[in-house]
């Protein structure tokens, strides 16, 4: 199977966005108001839900596939005494209703965003996303460049399956898409759990994250992962990059004890956005997917200089 695939080639498991995850968190509930920023009308989505805190300029954090909000809460804590911050939680992840069945994720998701800009009056805020979420925020700012001041993407490429080599096309990524969607439907529940704590020491050095990325993908929606994960392998963002005016800093993650190899990682990056014009690509070293977690001063220091460019 390509899970077990990944889980032998370290690069790939670090960046599979947790690839065998699920666990369906079950129910439905119906939409639910948004947390907007006071005096904005009130946003109701089903897709995500927003908490606002802080006061200054505007800034959204998404975060990746299966992933909490909460994965952002120490760069929030830390930005809400000078910006406001919205953290971002998509539907179907870590708890997170899910209503929508088998349809699409990740296209109507970028569209309640742009809608929550809309709402909330936000003007050209700053989008940080990480892995998952940094692909919304490119596609946010090509789709919408309005609603977007600066894109961060953390750790993520504009078409994940690129991971496999540069031969690889949507269309020839899609057998292996509905692969890894038809694996999340059916694993055994005490498989997943195993499968997850196996494949979170290659995505994370630090063993809280580890620990919370299991849990918060076992209370995930397992139709909303197994779509989610086929979309992130098939969707290709790399057509409009030349067209792109927003502002884009790409950081990647490279660590010689366990993840991407820096020589590898800097050949990959380079490639994959080398159409993308005055990209920032900023390699983060002594870090596996998740950055913020590993390397959080470094993750810190270089969100200031983001932010203030």
């Amino acid at each position: 199977m390509m899970f077990a695939h990944c889980r032998a080639r370290p690069m790939l498991r670090a960046l599979l966005l947790a690839s065998v995850v699920a666990l369906s968190a079950g129910g439905a509930a119906s939409a639910a108001p948004i947390q907007a920023p006071a005096g904005a009308p009130a946003f109701i989505s089903d897709r995500l839900s927003v908490e606002v805190v802080g006061a200054g300029p505007d800034v959204i954090l998404i975060p990746g596939y299966s992933c909490s909000r909460e994965v952002w809460r120490a760069t929030a804590d830390r930005l809400k005494a000078t910006h406001r911050v919205h953290l971002v939680q998509l539907a179907g992840f870590a708890g997170e209703a899910w209503t929508h069945g088998d349809g699409p994720l990740l296209e109507p998701a970028v569209e309640a965003l742009a809608g929550y800009v809309q709402s909330a009056g936000l003007s050209k805020p700053a989008v940080i996303g990480h892995s998952m979420g940094g692909l919304s925020a490119l596609m946010l700012a090509q789709r919408h460049p309005e609603a977007v001041g600066r894109v961060m993407a953390v750790d993520n490429l504009p078409f994940f399956s690129a991971l496999f080599g540069p031969q690889v096309t949507p269309a020839t990524a899609r057998p292996f898409a509905d692969q890894a969607a038809q694996a999340l439907l059916i694993q055994d529940d005490a498989a997943l759990r195993a499968a997850q704590q196996q494949g979170a020491v290659g995505l994370a050095r630090d063993p809280a994250t580890r620990a919370a990325m299991v849990e918060w993908s076992l209370a995930s929606d397992r139709q909303a992962l197994a779509t989610a994960i086929r979309e992130v392998m098939t969707t290709d963002v790399r057509p409009n990059l030349a067209a792109m005016a927003t502002p884009v800093t790409a950081l990647y993650a490279s660590d010689a004890d366990g993840g991407a190899p820096a020589a590898m990682a800097d050949a990959l990056w380079t490639r994959e956005y080398a159409t993308l014009p005055g990209v920032k690509l900023i390699r983060v070293d002594g870090s596996r997917h998740f950055i913020m977690a590993d390397q959080p001063q470094r993750f810190a220091e270089l969100v200031d200089q983001f932010l203030t460019d």
